[in-house]
């Protein structure tokens, strides 16, 4: 018993020094402060429609009317019936956030180099490396959480596929599958679609390996244990995956339904996915690579902070501006000078992680190396994206799903897993005594080299000129607006950010040599090696990411949680009674309840906190919508205003101050037209909506509607009785036979259409709204939102997370006999 404490008691302190550093770093939430996140803004603008109702009626509606005229909830945080694995993932995540997310970048890190039989020391090292690695980081300073979830359950995937190839079959299956089942409850594809890569190269490593040692059979038994734990993973979260999957098909991810663009040309490429254009939109330039070593080679981010001893201060006091004003201004100063169109920070890994990582590829042999140094290799090439356009065509072409995710440069944190590491592996094999001194001094020498080499060459490129001309894309932009003197200053700056952070790396780099030297001539312990690594590593990479995410991104609780309050517009709006949808063109003036809140949003994503709208703000919004407002914008086209029901358009009035402007054509909720016109394709219908009447008029692709003119009665009416997100009333009277458009969504997957108790179909017209023929008579009309995935999944959830407890019981019964035997 007092052994296995022993044994035990370590490791318990390394998580609480986890939860120690994670809360230390975000300390402002022991104040009961929140870090304000753009995105997460714009999620709790787009979400508070269905926590309101959440929270008025105790159940949960997975379509919501707050934006784009209305779309499913599935990505906008739904929660779905018997995912008990949700409950372990909130229970695991029980700091406030977003300390939780740090923890549990250590946590999963610590547990990974465990499994690769890395003592506790040296995990603990590399879990440091990898939590405060600056990417990692940023993406929980700008909103990007279910990104940061799904990275931080990733070193914990690999830890149950490791336990598999060592043969603990087992205990292998039951952390792949919890693990698993975690990392899509994060629910971020995409991250998971490039851990499957990372995955890919890792079996076919191993293949290679196990053909040479003439041990296939245990190869494909792990195989097979592993695909039945992915696929009892994908139970524990079926209702969420088939969702997902559902509405990505009609979602912006999905091919398209048009063959020609809103100028009128032919589209060049219809795919299955999203446009190459939009894929690569965020590119890793070449000379990028580089920021993975030093902080800001290229600048860093789009508003560095360089204070009054900048060039950029000095040119704004030269101007006669106040040294307050000057002061502010520098705090965002546009020092990025690379091709992407915005970039926050840098992807900085750590100068000594790096030196660390190279030193390894000289010192650590096998398949493990083989494998974390080709999925890095092809994490940073494919991050190259329209820079590396033949690789990237060739996935996109090639690779099932490739082209269903936007923002190639993601797929680093492929690097910012391996490179740690093998950076670590570098120090297991130092400490050890497998390879001679002589080694390990020939591989210092020459990682010294490579990398001090490179810093004292770019010092060489700054000062002569070569490769490096700090010239950035929007330069000429800035140069017209404020001027050349504008820009040489922030070219001045460029250079001297340039050179501060190379001469940092280079001294990071010469103390790691210098450390590892010392041990070499038994200057210095192992023990104290590991201290002064860690004191290094934290130096240089919470020195870095400080500059990007600090105490000064933390509010108030209230200002995250409730960030916006009506202005005098949405007060109008609201004290009026009926149900209709409002366009928001404004700045979104004096919604935000500070200026915090108002920098980071605007009136087209604020809008949808107080009404149905069609603004918004989301990733993924319905691929029918898109297209519409792409081919007739509604400031443009009244028509597209009306078969909304838009009755008020807020913009700006003569003072500037937002005000609700009413749309007296509006068609109002639902309404009888006399001509239905059928066309033969989605271009005809699309261009058909240009000079329709709405009113009258309806256009659709379907053919089961049993005839194209109705007899309009003047005194038929239809009007709704009750509207909820999930469910609408009408009332209908019509003394003739009718066809009704209403001015909601068309979506199949769950919408279901009834009159008088009794199921009947109903159509899509006008390219994206509801049509249906409603008999003579009067009738009550009822539209009930009822997905029949989220039953179904429900249900194969439920029946996985009883197998995988079995399994799991089984398990620990199976080695409590083997034990006793």
């Amino acid at each position: 018993m007092q052994s296995n404490i022993k044994k035990i008691l370590p490791h318990i302190l390394v998580f609480v020094g986890f939860i120690i550093l994670s809360l230390a770093y975000f300390s402002p939430v022991l104040q009961g402060k929140q870090i304000l996140q753009s995105d997460i803004l714009h999620y709790n603008g787009m979400a508070k429609q269905q926590r309101d109702f959440k929270a008025a009626t105790g159940e949960e509606t997975y379509w919501t009317n707050s934006a784009f005229g209305g779309m499913p909830t599935y990505q906008l945080g739904a929660r779905y019936p018997y995912t008990y694995i949700k409950s372990l993932d909130l229970g695991l995540r029980f700091l406030p956030r977003p300390a939780d997310y740090l923890f549990l970048y250590f946590a999963g890190f610590y547990i990974l180099l465990l499994c690769l039989k890395v003592n506790f020391k040296l995990a603990t090292l590399g879990a440091l490396a990898f939590g405060f690695s600056t990417y990692l980081i940023i993406i929980i300073g700008v909103g990007h959480n279910s990104k940061a979830h799904a990275i931080a359950y990733m070193p914990l995937v690999l830890s149950g596929i490791i336990l598999t190839f060592r043969k603990k079959y087992i205990l292998g299956f039951v952390v792949t599958a919890i693990a698993m089942g975690l990392e899509l409850v994060a629910n971020h594809l995409q991250m998971t679609y490039y851990l499957m890569f990372l995955v890919i190269v890792l079996g076919i490593v191993y293949l290679i390996d196990a053909y040479k040692k003439s041990v296939l059979p245990h190869f494909f038994k792990s195989v097979g244990i592993l695909l039945a734990a992915v696929f009892l993973a994908i139970g524990l979260n079926a209702a969420n995956i088939m969702a997902t999957i559902e509405y990505g098909e009609e979602s912006t991810r999905s091919k398209t339904n048009l063959t020609i663009n809103p100028d009128g040309s032919a589209k060049k490429d219809i795919s299955s996915g999203l446009a190459k254009e939009k894929i690569t939109e965020y590119s890793y330039g070449y000379l990028e690579t580089f920021n993975l070593f030093i902080p800001r080679f290229l600048g860093g981010g789009m508003g560095e902070d360089l204070g009054k001893e900048s060039e950029f201060y000095n040119f704004y006091r030269s101007q006669g501006v106040p040294p307050l004003e000057a002061a502010e201004a520098s705090k965002g100063v546009p020092t990025y000078w690379g091709d992407q169109p915005i970039v926050e920070a840098p992807a900085y890994i750590g100068a000594v992680v790096l030196f660390l990582f190279v030193f390894a590829l000289f010192i650590v042999k096998g398949r493990l190396k083989w494998w974390l140094v080709s999925g890095s290799i092809l994490a940073l090439l494919l991050s190259y994206g329209k820079n590396l356009g033949f690789l990237t065509d060739f996935f996109i072409n090639f690779v099932p799903l490739y082209d269903k995710f936007r923002a190639v440069t993601s797929i680093q944190v492929i690097l910012e897993l391996c490179i740690p590491v093998l950076a670590i592996f570098g120090l297991v094999k130092l400490f050890n005594d497998f390879e001679k001194n002589e080694e390990k001094l020939k591989a210092l020498k020459f990682s010294t080299l490579i990398t001090a080499g490179l810093c004292a060459t770019f010092l060489i490129f700054r000062y002569t000129g070569i490769v490096l001309d700090f010239e950035g894309i929007r330069d000429a932009s800035w140069a017209e607006g404020g001027g050349q003197p504008f820009v040489d200053a922030i070219v001045a700056d460029r250079k001297s950010i340039f050179t501060k952070d190379t001469l940092r790396t280079l001294f990071l780099v010469l103390l790691s040599a210098g450390t590892v030297y010392l041990f070499l001539k038994q200057k210095l312990s192992e023990g104290k090696v590991v201290i002064v690594f860690a004191v290094l590593i934290l130096f240089d990479l919470v020195g870095v990411d400080r500059r990007y995410v600090n105490t000064e991104n933390f509010v108030s609780s209230r200002e995250v949680q409730s960030p916006f309050k009506p202005n005098n517009a949405d007060k109008k709006i609201l004290s009026e009674k009926g149900n209709f949808r409002v366009y928001d063109v404004s700045s979104g003036a004096g919604r935000a309840i500070s200026q915090n809140v108002n920098d980071m949003t605007s009136g087209a994503t604020s809008a949808p906190y107080f009404h149905n709208t069609v603004n918004g703000y989301h990733a993924a919004k319905l691929k029918r919508f898109d297209e519409l407002s792409d081919f007739f914008p509604f400031t443009r086209h009244p028509e597209m205003l009306n078969m909304f029901n838009i009755k008020y358009i807020i913009s700006e009035d003569e003072s500037n101050q937002p005000y609700p402007y009413l749309n007296t054509e509006a068609n109002g909720n639902a309404w009888f037209v006399e001509k239905i016109t059928k066309v033969n394709s989605a271009d005809e219908e699309m261009l058909s909506l240009l000079d329709l009447n709405t009113k009258n008029e309806a256009v659709t692709l379907t053919s089961n509607i049993n005839k194209n003119t109705f007899k309009l009665d003047s005194l038929a009416s239809i009007k709704v009785l009750d509207y909820k997100p999930n469910y609408i009333k009408y009332e209908s009277v019509n003394n003739n036979d009718g066809y009704a458009v209403f001015s909601e969504m068309y979506y199949k997957n769950g919408w279901n259409a009834y009159i008088d108790n009794k199921e009947s179909d109903y159509n899509r017209v006008n390219y994206l709204l509801r049509g249906m023929e409603i008999p003579k008579g009067k009738h009550i009309i009822e539209f009930k939102f009822e997905p029949q995935v989220v039953k179904t999944g429900g249900s194969i959830a439920l029946a996985s997370s009883i197998a995988l407890i079995l399994i799991a019981l089984g398990g620990l019964f199976f080695n409590f006999r083997r034990k006793n035997e």
